[in-house]
């Protein structure tokens, strides 16, 4: 140990005695006798014996009785504070040192600058600074190295550099500082090129700067250089370095190459707890929990002790695979090592044992916090409790939390934010405007994903617009919240716009999109066009987007796609198979829907009432009535699925359309409670075609007393007395429609062309083609009379002559769009429309044979199904 300008070797004799001498001296009221350097001595000694009082303390009293203080004592208690970190007692030595007119050095400068920078003070920093030029420090490489890690530190990246860029001389020091700054402040880009600056100007890296890059390259995805950084590394024989190979352990674990993450682990000579925790958290960050197990086994053999690191890896790891019996052991472990007390084990503690279910556990151990609880234990068991649905509880506590003046963070308004309808989006919201976190991605996108899932889009769009900085998941949930809504515009625009603004794409975000272009009236170009992108960003197989794919496809009535998508496949979920089955049955694809459905019934999935929602329907459009009631009893005798209104109104149509109305209203009398709308919507439109004026009454009056304003009930009722030829009682319904200003739904059929889509009415005049539509049409009339053709005028339900009647049926608005298709597209090419109304017979009988005159496939999705029309023939087998 050097003491002053001589070299003397301290043994423990020398400090007993030394300390003997100070106690002797500390009671002596007059201690000025001290010389500088007995002073120095004492204070180098104290400060190294540990904690206080025998530590630094001791250490600063001993300063204090001495009258003759020079530089080497003040800079001696000056790093003493600073490796203690005691930083701010080191920033007022340092005052108390300019304040006594002592001219200080380069040394003094470097610990003071390191200080500013360890207490983020850039202020105190700045005025260092000036003292440096003033005093001529600049040119100290040391000093200047230590400004610029001060900078770093201070989040001021543009002054670091600068002060670097003026270093008449540079050391790796410097350098290093430099980089490992733009690595802490996010700026990878910038530290990647540094490093490359570096290797060009010939200056070797230390193994700071190559564990400053590893991090850097990590963090922005570029393994491939971190590789080729790796073998610098190898090159420079820095493979030994403890240091730098726990920051490749780090990198490889992070960009998911965990058998690389093994292999450097492997290679190492010699390792400490940070290199076992980082092998452990390589394996739990990627997923393989058994292996993190093993890792963790193989540590305790090799006698690693454990470390408040490696507990808090394996408690998480407990949490994320509900493992409570381990993390119960690693409890009682914690215990005997003396960290049972810190608080962030504890937060995880809880964390494990909310994940599994042990509230009462979690809660004593929140409870045990009491008095040092922090936001983020709070957060943590209002978590615990919605995860276990106990919702009133949640928001009860978060109440709590405010009461006793911890203030939420943005983790705890996303968490609270998931117990609505306990709790009101519109009260959070205003304290979350009122602390300031609105524009916080993480609140705004909480908050927006909030009001989505109530239906106020347009709210979700004015959060959107205020948060600060969206990331992928803020786009994606405002993407999302338009898909939801049908407003595939918006949603396109959403797209285009984040991938303007520098925003990559996930897997998420293309899953939403594609959902978007699954609406009806959506361009049937935009999806493929999306799935093309998806190709491009490899993201096509991931399971959600493969899953929309389907989906998408099937719904814009391309099922062949569809199923191609979902033959491709390499993994699937539920959804991917519930998403056939009910492409299959929409399409009156019924056999195929079934054959899907027993191909799901060898798999290790455990089904859902979707499932059978999917099932029953394709038995519904393929009239297997039998087979329909075998799988309804299945799912509730086999699956123990409660059958819910959605299952109650899918049986109702197979009975129904079978025309077995009264087993429907059967159904409907044994149901547990009272029929839905839609149940008696479904049974109403039935007893059209037997023209059941007593059933069909009773199911109006019904739908009517559910939903007075909903137009369905009286038109479907009116259409069965027109049907029957009851035209005074027609009347009486239309009239009691006018009385309660109950509009009829328009009859729209829509058409894509060129990605544009155009929209027709019955009668529609207001196309610039009109002309040459009703040209065409009276084209195919003619065609179409010519094999036979004869008007069905029971399908025009108003009481006038039979000559308007046919003008009527010549006129709907899926002829005209079919017209429009016809003179539009090139010669040959299919012609898909959608109608929102269901197809009338007429009108499907005259498209069957338009696809035979034409020679073109014509697709039509109506309002119960598609229908695929080709030489004649339709996919429904004329039954829908």
């Amino acid at each position: 140990m050097t003491l002053g300008p001589s070299v003397r070797i301290i043994t423990k004799s020398h400090i007993n005695r030394t300390f003997k001498l100070y106690h002797l001296t500390s009671c002596v009221e007059d201690v000025k006798s001290l010389s500088c350097f007995q002073a120095t001595t004492f204070a180098s000694i104290a400060s190294h014996l540990g904690p206080e009082p025998i530590g630094i303390r001791s250490a600063y009293n001993l300063f204090e009785k001495s009258s003759r203080r020079d530089l080497l004592e003040y800079n001696s208690l000056l790093f003493d504070y600073s490796r203690n970190e005691r930083n701010q007692e080191a920033l007022n030595l340092f005052v108390g040192m300019r304040r006594s007119g002592l001219l200080v050095d380069g040394s003094t400068i470097s610990c003071v600058l390191k200080v500013c920078g360890c207490l983020l003070d850039q202020v105190g920093g700045r005025q260092v600074h000036c003292l440096c030029i003033k005093c001529g420090f600049v040119e100290d490489v040391s000093v200047a190295t230590s400004l610029v890690d001060m900078y770093m530190k201070t989040d001021d990246t543009g002054d670091g550099r600068k002060v670097f860029d003026e270093m008449g001389e540079r050391n790796v020091v410097s350098w290093t500082s430099l980089l490992a700054g733009y690595a802490q402040n996010g700026l990878n880009d910038q530290a990647l090129r540094l490093f490359s600056q570096m290797h060009v100007e010939g200056v070797k890296p230390n193994p700071f700067t190559l564990a400053a890059i590893f991090g850097a390259l990590a963090d922005h995805g570029m393994i491939e250089k971190g590789v080729q950084v790796h073998s610098i590394v190898i090159k420079s024989g820095f493979e030994s370095s403890l240091f730098v190979c726990n920051s490749l352990i780090s990198m490889y674990s992070k960009s998911g190459m965990v058998r690389d993450a093994r292999a450097v682990f492997d290679s190492m000579e010699n390792r400490n707890a940070v290199t076992w925790n980082g092998m452990v958290a390589a394996y739990v960050t990627n997923g393989l929990d058994l292996e993190a197990f093993k890792m963790f086994h193989w540590m305790r053999l090799a006698g690693e002790n454990l470390t408040q690191m490696i507990f808090a890896t394996l408690i998480k790891l407990c949490a994320s695979i509900k493992e409570l019996g381990f993390a119960r052991q690693l409890h009682c472990r914690l215990l005997k090592c003396g960290f049972g007390l810190d608080q962030n084990i504890r937060t995880a503690l809880m964390v494990v044992y909310n994940k599994c279910t042990e509230m009462d556990d979690a809660f004593k151990m929140f409870s045990s916090m009491q008095g040092v609880q922090s936001v983020v234990t709070w957060t943590a068991m209002i978590n615990g409790f919605l995860q276990n649905g106990v919702m009133e509880q949640a928001v009860h506590l978060f109440c709590q939390m405010s009461r006793v003046g911890v203030r939420p963070n943005h983790y705890t308004y996303s968490t609270i934010l998931m117990a609505q309808p306990s709790i009101s989006v519109f009260q959070v919201h205003a304290q979350v405007v009122k602390t300031n976190y609105e524009k916080s991605p993480t609140v705004g996108t909480a908050l927006l994903d909030a009001y989505v899932k109530i239906g106020m889009v347009e709210e979700a769009a004015k959060v959107f617009d205020l948060i600060d900085e969206k990331d992928i998941v803020a786009w994606s949930a405002m993407l999302a919240g338009y898909a939801k809504i049908g407003e595939t515009e918006r949603s396109v625009k959403i797209f285009l716009q984040l991938a303007k603004e520098g925003c990559t794409p996930n897997e998420f975000t293309f899953s939403s999109v594609i959902h978007a272009c699954a609406a009806p009236i959506a361009a049937v170009e935009q999806g493929k066009q999306f799935h093309a992108l998806s190709i491009k960003s490899r993201l096509n197989n991931a399971l959600c987007v493969s899953s929309a794919l389907i989906t998408m496809y099937a719904k814009r009535g391309n099922i062949e796609s569809a199923n191609k998508v979902f033959k491709r496949q390499g993994e699937r979920d539920l959804v991917s198979w519930n998403s056939m089955i009910s492409g299959f049955a929409q399409h009156g694809h019924g056999k195929k829907a079934l054959e899907v459905f027993a191909d799901l019934q060898t798999q290790q999935l455990e089904m859902d009432g979707i499932t059978f929602i999917g099932v029953i329907s394709a038995c519904t459009h393929a009239g297997l009535v039998d087979e329909g009631q075998r799988y309804f009893n299945m799912m509730v005798n086999d699956h123990n699925i409660f059958p819910k209104m959605e299952h109650y109104s899918c049986m109702v149509d197979l009975y129904s359309r079978a025309g077995m109305l009264e087993k429907a209203m059967d159904l409907i009398n044994g149901m547990p409670s009272p029929a839905s709308a839609t149940v008696w919507r479904t049974l109403l439109a039935a007893c059209r075609v037997p023209r059941n004026l007593e059933l069909g009454k009773l199911a109006a009056e019904k739908l009517i007393s559910l939903k007075p304003q909903d137009s369905a009930a009286y038109v479907l009722l009116s259409n069965i007395y027109a049907a029957a030829g009851n035209w005074q009682e027609r009347a009486k319904v239309r009239k009691l429609m006018d009385e309660r200003k109950v509009k009829k739904e328009a009859g729209y059929s829509w058409i894509e062309v060129k990605n544009k889509t155009y929209s027709f009415l019955a009668g529609d005049l207001s196309h610039p083609l009109s002309e040459r539509i009703y040209s065409k049409l009276e084209e195919l009339n003619v065609r179409l009379r010519d094999m036979g053709y004869q008007a069905d005028t029971n399908y025009v339900l108003h009481d006038v002559e039979e000559e308007h009647k046919v003008a009527i049926l010549s006129q709907h608005s899926e002829r005209l769009a079919i017209a429009f298709g016809l003179i539009a597209t090139s010669l040959g090419a299919p012609i898909q429309i959608v109608k929102n109304l269901r197809v009338c017979g007429d009108c499907h009988n005259v498209i069957k044979l338009i696809s035979k005159i034409e020679g073109r496939d014509i697709i039509v999705r109506d309002s119960s199904r598609f229908h695929h029309f080709k030489g004649g023939l339709c996919s429904c087998g004329d039954y829908w």
